[in-house]
């Protein structure tokens, strides 16, 4: 009995506590960019995402389903970049190459990343990872919640360097950033067409994909989708000065997320049940590195 409400109250407090968290993440960073009105565009941001993502959470409840919560994520990113972007506009402050090299990144990130994770969902019927968390109000509402935290977190270097009222030439970090996303988004892209085309080869039904980047890492494209956001904040640095630097938390918190939380640590734990008896699979999991890839 106890446990049964403890749990609900648990979900409420990590939710409240996601976003105290980008609160004062968002206040600490926000200082010398870009006011919009009372409050800057960076905190606009933060309530921009969480107010998308709760308002989403309704018919995901009320219908059990988490069929749009990939595309809600892109979407987010979308309205935020564009919105910022816009503001910036109206209120005549320059939008310089490095904004704008940022913006096209996130932009091709998401639109990708979203399209993709949301015709395999489409195609799959169902994301599995939901189907012990439909059920629970407060557990819903807290993976909602995590997922309006991860698109302000990920995204809070970007928008440091894109709101900075200080602009700084693009330099030759800013080249090397961008080095580093076009390797990371070409890593994940190729890793995520990889499993596609051996998932739909019936002759592999029921089978672990081994072969391309998956030789190389048990989760490729999870690390090029970190590598490329380190890209993303080597090209805002030089845009940085005094706290704005704790935005660079953002590659910091995608790694622990993706490793920790929703990513590795889940499918790992799935893959084990599956095919931990298999000596194949356990030869697999002795050769091939779980995240940093074995080149």
């Amino acid at each position: 009995m106890a446990k049964s409400i403890l749990q609900p109250l648990t979900n409420l407090a990590i939710s409240a506590f996601t976003f105290i968290l980008c609160f004062l993440l968002g206040s600490l960073v926000d200082v010398e960019t870009t006011m919009g009105g009372d409050i800057s565009l960076i905190m606009t941001a933060l309530f921009i995402s969480f107010g998308i993502h709760w308002l989403l959470f309704i018919p995901s409840y009320v219908f059990q389903t988490e069929k749009f919560y990939d595309l809600t994520g892109s979407l987010t990113y979308i309205t935020v970049i564009v919105y910022v972007l816009y503001q910036l506009v109206q209120l005549n402050s320059s939008i310089d190459f490095r904004s704008v090299i940022i913006a096209a990144c996130v932009l091709v990130w998401t639109i990708r990343l979203g399209s993709f994770l949301f015709w395999r969902v489409l195609k799959d019927g169902e994301d599995k990872r939901f189907r012990s968390i439909l059920p629970s109000f407060t557990q819903l509402f807290m993976t909602w919640s995590l997922s309006a935290a991860w698109v302000f977190i990920q995204l809070l270097s970007a928008l440091v360097a894109i709101t900075a009222i200080t602009k700084v030439p693009y330099d030759i970090l800013g080249i090397v950033g961008l080095a580093v996303w076009v390797f990371g988004f070409v890593f994940e892209v190729v890793a995520d067409q990889q499993k596609t085309k051996f998932k739909s080869d019936k002759n592999n039904e029921g089978k672990f994909i081994t072969e391309g980047l998956w030789s190389k890492s048990r989760h490729p494209n999870y690390f090029g989708e970190v590598v490329l956001w380190i890209g993303i904040s080597i090209m805002a640095l030089p845009a940085m000065s005094g706290m704005q630097y704790f935005s660079l938390i953002s590659p910091i918190f995608t790694f622990l997320l993706i490793y920790h939380v929703s990513g590795v640590r889940m499918l790992e734990a799935r893959s084990n049940k599956k095919w931990g008896k298999d000596p194949k699979y356990q030869e697999y999991l002795r050769k091939t590195p779980i995240f940093l890839p074995k080149f």
